[in-house]
């Protein structure tokens, strides 16, 4: 007999209507995502060493950091940052929710910029579907910037 997973609701986000989207919600990971591991794969195979993973010393807990030059790349996913790339629509269930959520996430993205920005840091945004579709850009753009 297949033992029913009950999943703890903490008030944050609204109850869905569908179990199975529960489930899905639920095994959404915020470190070491499929972008992340797929360009850090890519760096450590080019010899791109020396990074930190989610450096607690500076604003925002980037992805990756270089600390010794001041360069911080955020891995993100298309859906909860809202691409400007893609274009995806809003969930229809709770719109009102996820719109209010989106423009947080949003909001919290510009910021952690800004505070970077002001302690001279330079940041690289990389979205989901750019690893996707073209990782060598992706790699040159970094690289780019690492030898600047």
């Amino acid at each position: 007999m297949k033992k029913k997973i009950t999943y703890i609701r903490d008030g944050r986000s609204p109850v869905p209507d569908n179990e199975l989207i529960s489930k899905v919600m639920s095994s959404i990971k915020h470190k070491n995502t499929n972008p992340e591991l797929i360009l850090r794969k890519t760096l450590w195979n080019y010899g791109i060493k020396g990074y930190r993973l989610y450096w607690k010393k500076v604003p925002g807990k980037p992805d990756i950091s270089f600390p010794g030059k001041k360069i911080a790349i955020f891995v993100n996913g298309c859906f909860w940052h809202r691409c400007p790339y893609c274009n995806l629509n809003i969930p229809k269930s709770h719109a009102k929710f996820w719109t209010e959520k989106f423009e947080r996430n949003i909001m919290r993205d510009r910021l952690k910029i800004e505070m970077l920005t002001e302690l001279n840091w330079r940041t690289i945004i990389v979205w989901e579907c750019e690893i996707k579709k073209n990782l060598n850009k992706v790699l040159n753009k970094i690289i780019k910037i690492l030898n600047e």
